[in-house]
């Protein structure tokens, strides 16, 4: 069976940082690109972040860019997402999810044109 379980999420103060992971099984993880959304309270799921599958390349929405890192190791199919300077807008439950390339369109992909979707991991950012 695929899955792709996100883990690492929890509750970090403003400012803080937080590294959510993301494992990955019953697939060729090396052949796919893989990345993260997020959906806030009361909100759609957005695309956030993705990286091709040799991790040439990565893209990240606007809403991130600069503080979140994106990155993967195909040797342990594992991904993770480097969080710096959280917000409090940040406060989501993390999903990782899978398709075949990783592109711009990515944050704006819907949930059925992902080959994998995962559970997610919350995380709040709060005093």
């Amino acid at each position: 069976d695929v899955q792709l379980q996100a883990s690492g999420g929890g509750l970090v103060q403003p400012g803080g940082s937080l590294t959510p992971s993301c494992a990955a099984s019953g697939f060729a993880f090396g052949e796919y690109a893989i990345g993260w959304l997020r959906q806030a309270p009361g909100k759609e799921r957005e695309g956030i972040s993705c990286i091709s599958d040799s991790s040439g390349s990565s893209y990240y929405a606007d809403s991130v860019k600069g503080r979140f890192t994106i990155s993967r190791n195909n040797a342990e199919n594992k991904m993770y997402l480097q969080m710096d300077n959280l917000k409090p807008e940040d406060t989501s439950v993390y999903y990782c999810a899978s398709r075949r390339f990783c592109t711009r369109l990515w944050m704006r992909t819907s949930d059925n044109d992902f080959t994998y979707l995962g559970k997610g991991t919350l995380v709040t950012v709060s005093s």
